[in-house]
C-alpha cells in the first residue's frame, strides 16, 4: 500500500456475511468499526461470541469491531458508512434509521434492484436519505474466501474520486485489491444482473448439462447483462471488468454462491419455496431481482432470453428442462447480431 494508514471511524449497517467481512477489512486497516444489526439478539450474540456464526462462521471479529443494535452507537463523526442491507429490506431499514444517522458518505455493497421502483440500491438510499455522497463496491468477492485471506479484487465506483480513494485506503490490503471506476451505473448493475444468470448456471449444474452448456450460458448471459446495462446508461467496457465478467464467473462457479446454489437445487427438482425455506435466513438476491430485471427489459425493449426463462422457471412453474430446450431451439441468428 503506497498511501499512509489513517485511523477512521466507520459504521457498517447490516450484519450479514458481506457486512461482517467489510467490518473485518476496515478493522484490519486500523478503523474503529461499529457493526449495526437490526436484531438485538443477533447483535448480542456477535458481541458475546466475537464471531458471526450464522453468516460468516469461523471468522473471529477483530477487537476494534463493536456489534450493536443501538443506532445511537454509530459515531456522529464517522468518516463513512457501509450499507450492507439486502436490497429487499433496504428501503425499510433506512427509513427507520432516517434522521438518526450521521451525515456521512455511504458505500453501498448491496447487489439487487428494488422490485416496485426498479431502483438500484444507491438510488434507494438517495431517495430515502436525500443527497448523501455515495459510492458502490462490487466485484468477485465471496466473503467466506476473503475472510480467510484468500486473494480477491473488487472495484469501487463513485462520482467523487476522493471518496473512492478513501475506500481504497480504508479497505484495500495485500489480499484485497480495490480498483476505481467512475461508472457508478455499470458497477452497480453488474452485481444484480449476474445474480440472475447465476440462478441459470445453477439450474444448468442441477440438470448435469456439462461444461459446454455452462460456458455458453455464461457467455450469452454476459451479452444480456451488457445489453441492458448499456441501455440504462452504463459503459460497455465496465461489463468486461471486475463488476461484470469477474463477478459473473465467481458467482456461477463457486460452491458458496447462494444464487447458483438455489438454481442447482431447482435444477435437481426442488421447488423455489422448498429451497428458500431451507436457506436459514440467507438471502439469494437473484430471486427477487429476476422480477425487476424482466420489468426493466420490458421497459427498455431489451432482449434477455435467459433471464426470461429463469423468470418462467421461478415464478410460472416452467420445468428447467423445458426452459433449456426453449433456449436451444430459438431461431438462428448471427453472433454479431446477438452481442
Amino acid at each position: 500500500m503506497s498511501r499512509s494508514v489513517t485511523t477512521r471511524q466507520v459504521a457498517v449497517i447490516g450484519d450479514g456475511g458481506m457486512g461482517t467481512l467489510c467490518a473485518c477489512l476496515l478493522a484490519e486497516r486500523g478503523a474503529e468499526v461499529v457493526l449495526w444489526s437490526a436484531f438485538a439478539e443477533h447483535a448480542a450474540a456477535l458481541a458475546r461470541d466475537r464471531e458471526n456464526r450464522q453468516f460468516l462462521p469461523g471468522v473471529p471479529l477483530p477487537e476494534s469491531v463493536r456489534p450493536t443494535a443501538d443506532v445511537g452507537d454509530v459515531p456522529r463523526d464517522a468518516d463513512f458508512l457501509v450499507s450492507a442491507v439486502p436490497t429487499p429490506y433496504l428501503r425499510a431499514v433506512f427509513r427507520d434509521l432516517q434522521g438518526r444517522l450521521p451525515e456521512a458518505p455511504i458505500v453501498s455493497v448491496s447487489k439487487g434492484i428494488e422490485n416496485d421502483t426498479l431502483c438500484r440500491p444507491s438510488e434507494v438510499l438517495r431517495d430515502v436519505l436525500g443527497g448523501p455522497t455515495l459510492a458502490v463496491l462490487s466485484g468477485p468477492c465471496i466473503a467466506f474466501e476473503v475472510a480467510r485471506r484468500m486473494p480477491a479484487t473488487v472495484v469501487v465506483a463513485a462520482e467523487d474520486p476522493n471518496l473512492a480513494e478513501t475506500v481504497q485506503d480504508a479497505m484495500g490490503n495485500p489480499y484485497f485489491r480495490v480498483y476505481y471506476n467512475s461508472d457508478v451505473v455499470g458497477v452497480e448493475l453488474g452485481g444484480p444482473l449476474k445474480n440472475v444468470i447465476a440462478l441459470a448456471a445453477g439450474i444448468c449444474d442441477g440438470l448435469e448439462l456439462g461444461v459446454n452448456a455452462k460456458a455458453a450460458l455464461l457467455t450469452r448471459g454476459l451479452a444480456e447483462i451488457t445489453r441492458l446495462g448499456v441501455t440504462l446508461g452504463a459503459r460497455r467496457e465496465t461489463f468486461a471488468g471486475l463488476a461484470g465478467i469477474g463477478d459473473l464467473i465467481t458467482t456461477c462457479v463457486s460452491a458458496h454462491g447462494r444464487n447458483r446454489t438455489v438454481g442447482e437445487r431447482i435444477g435437481r427438482g426442488q421447488s423455489l419455496a422448498e429451497v428458500l425455506e431451507a436457506m436459514n435466513q440467507q438471502v439469494a438476491e437473484g430471486v427477487p431481482t429476476t422480477r425487476s430485471v424482466v420489468a426493466l427489459a420490458d421497459r427498455c425493449g431489451v432482449d434477455m432470453p435467459i433471464t426470461r426463462e429463469v423468470h418462467e422457471v421461478l415464478f410460472a412453474g416452467k420445468s428447467p428442462r423445458q426452459a433449456m430446450r426453449d433456449l436451444m431451439t430459438r431461431p438462428w441468428r448471427s453472433e454479431e447480431e446477438a452481442l
